[in-house]
């Protein structure tokens, strides 16, 4: 089992204070995303207990594997390498210090139940011997990272009221438990993030979990339950946090690829011609009914299976979604926010990481449009600049 490298599961909102509270300069950090169909790299500095926002870019990931821009790649890590050099040049990026994101869909992140009495001391030794249970490999192929769940999010079950329980209902008194967040991510995966450092002159062995990152960038000090979700080329993300702690993680298979693909198909033109009805039309059935029709039964699946998850989860713990932050590059399909309103019938926002950061104000409005896609790449560089 690999526990050679930073901690994968980091500080959490709790690490962005480091940066404001310190006005030491920091050399520039750079925070990688590397996603399947483009790749975002993000360059702070800290100064004046500030994170200052030096440069930013993306670059579309199909041409590196001969394939259509917005179309899903599986690249080479020699190509993977050649992306991020050419990125970070467009970018104008100058740093040779920076973190790099581990796809969620390549690790697992579940939640362990333990005695109260495990001490901390032991759990480097009860974690792995439970997290067999959930991992299909030999534990010693994988690096896992954990971390305790707070005992107040544990505990703070909402309480039904005392009127509508029966009178000669016995009151059961649950036995104290300690739960663990555990993260597990094969070691062939980050040996492949390591080669593709090791092919480009970033001298840095500083990986995160991409969930982990987006939440550093887009939550305030949200207590209550709030619903993130991540809508990729290849995958939706749905994460329930509480108080900076992922309770639920889960993935959809389906992105915006999918919706590019169902356009192609449904009405016969290329694929480059979906992608831009796609980004034109998306659920605006006034501009084409047809497009926009095409779109909703794409969405719908996600939607459909988003609120599965959250009416599991607000069964499970009697507590109710606060807010949704929509993330990632497909959430900015147009009539996404409305129908995420009417679906969830709960307070819909687009992530916007770049609130975090300074930036001159003539660029806020570019900012806070593209936030949502650089959620990943901001969080990581913050991570980074809190750490230095």
């Amino acid at each position: 089992m690999d526990t050679s490298l930073k901690k994968i599961i980091a500080g959490g909102l709790a690490s962005i204070s480091n940066i404001f509270s310190s006005q030491k300069e920091s050399e520039s950090v750079v925070g990688i995303d590397i996603g399947t169909s483009s790749i975002k790299v993000v360059q702070l500095k800290k100064q004046g207990g500030k994170a200052i926002l030096e440069t930013y870019g993306s670059l579309a990931l199909g041409p590196y594997g001969k394939v259509e821009v917005g179309q899903i790649t599986n690249l080479s890590s020699e190509d993977m390498a050649r992306a991020l050099v050419d990125v970070m040049k467009e970018s104008n990026s100058t740093t040779k210090s920076g973190a790099i994101a581990i796809p969620s869909l390549a690790s697992l992140i579940f939640t362990i139940t333990l005695p109260a009495q495990i001490t901390e001391a032991e759990l480097p030794t009860v974690v792995p011997t439970e997290a067999r249970k959930y991992i299909p490999v030999p534990i010693s192929e994988v690096t896992l990272d954990w971390s305790v769940i707070p005992q107040e999010i544990e505990s703070e079950e909402s309480v039904v009221a005392p009127s509508v329980i029966p009178q000669t209902a016995p009151i059961q008194k649950k036995e104290p438990k300690t739960e663990v967040l555990v993260v597990a991510i094969h070691n062939d995966t980050l040996a492949r993030y390591r080669e593709v450092l090791a092919k480009t002159e970033l001298k840095s062995d500083s990986f995160e979990m991409e969930i982990f990152s987006t939440i550093r960038s887009t939550f305030a000090r949200d207590v209550a339950p709030v619903l993130l979700i991540d809508f990729g080329a290849s995958k939706t993300k749905l994460s329930i946090v509480e108080a900076g702690i992922v309770r639920v993680f889960h993935v959809v298979n389906r992105g915006s690829f999918d919706i590019t693909k169902n356009i192609a198909t449904s009405l016969n033109v290329p694929f480059a011609e979906a992608e831009q009805l796609k980004r034109t039309v998306g659920l605006d059935d006034r501009s084409n009914a047809q497009v926009a029709e095409i779109v909703r039964l794409s969405t719908d699946y996600i939607f459909s299976d988003t609120n599965s998850v959250v009416l599991a989860y607000e069964k499970k713990y009697n507590k109710n979604i606060s807010k949704v932050i929509l993330t990632g590059g497909g959430s900015l399909l147009k009539g996404l926010i409305e129908k995420s309103v009417s679906n969830f019938h709960s307070e819909v926002v687009y992530g916007d990481p770049f609130s975090k950061t300074e930036a001159p104000a003539f660029l806020e409005p570019v900012l806070k449009t593209s936030g949502p896609e650089f959620a990943c790449a901001v969080g990581l560089a913050l991570r980074e600049l809190s750490s230095s």
